[in-house]
């Protein structure tokens, strides 16, 4: 299975024309995917038939949410069950590196008869084995993890062992770092099918006239540099999975 995480229309319909089966639909993959916008969700639909499982994050940092970003989150799970989503992407931490159980538990309960990806708050828990077995007993049907490192290929041995322990009760989705070679390799590695990647290239814009010197967001990113999915990219990846 090969998902490709997108947060623009563009590169859903590359993903698409490239083989990938599913969508991780989000806004600003920049800074690590948040929750993207109905009109979004809507514009991408109307031009791809792929599923797609919706990012439920209201803002970039950790994992630790106050209650009415809990409230939010729910809400969002609630309009995305009601509006065509095959899933939502989601995840929360306790201040002690644990799920918080209760409130993912709702989110599983609000979601519905719709699948529920564990993102990769999974990464910054304090213990990978009893966070998968909860997982499983929350109702989650997918983790999506580099094993816990900044990348996949390091963390080859805790994404085998996750697969190991999962024991087909849940789908072990390996993410960061990944490309037709690193799936490749994974395969071996881990026994890992299932993929996840953005296959982004880095597009100039088209804006001719440029100031420099006022950033609009993180000093040093280009706001002159555009993130799409490149449909080569996601074939190549695709006829590494099969």
């Amino acid at each position: 299975m090969l998902e490709v995480c997108i947060d623009s229309v563009e590169s859903a319909v590359a993903a698409q024309e490239g083989g990938a089966e599913r969508l991780e639909l989000c806004s600003a993959l920049v800074i690590g995917g948040l929750s993207p916008t109905p009109a979004l969700f809507e514009a991408v639909r109307r031009r791809v038939a792929l599923p797609m499982r919706v990012m439920v994050r209201p803002r970039f940092g950790d994992f630790l949410y106050t209650q009415p970003e809990k409230e939010m989150m729910l809400a969002e799970a609630r309009h995305w069950r009601g509006h065509g989503a095959e899933g939502i992407v989601t995840g929360a931490l306790l201040p002690d590196g644990r799920l918080d159980l209760p409130f993912l538990k709702q989110m599983v309960e609000t979601a519905g008869e719709m699948r529920c990806t564990l993102h990769r708050a999974f990464d910054l828990c304090s213990d990978p084995f009893a966070a998968l077995e909860e997982a499983v007993s929350l109702g989650f049907d997918t983790i999506l993890t580099s094993g816990q490192q900044a990348s996949c290929r390091l963390g080859a041995a805790l994404i085998a062992e996750l697969r190991r322990r999962a024991a087909g009760r849940i789908e072990i989705l390996v993410g960061a770092g990944v490309d037709a070679d690193a799936i490749r390799e994974m395969r071996v590695s881990t026994g890992c099918t299932s993929f996840h990647m953005s296959g982004k290239i880095t597009l100039d814009s088209g804006m001719t006239f440029r100031r420099d010197g006022v950033p609009m967001g993180f000093p040093g990113l280009n706001e002159y540099s555009l993130w799409r999915t490149d449909a080569a990219r996601i074939r190549s990846a695709r006829a590494a999975v099969s």
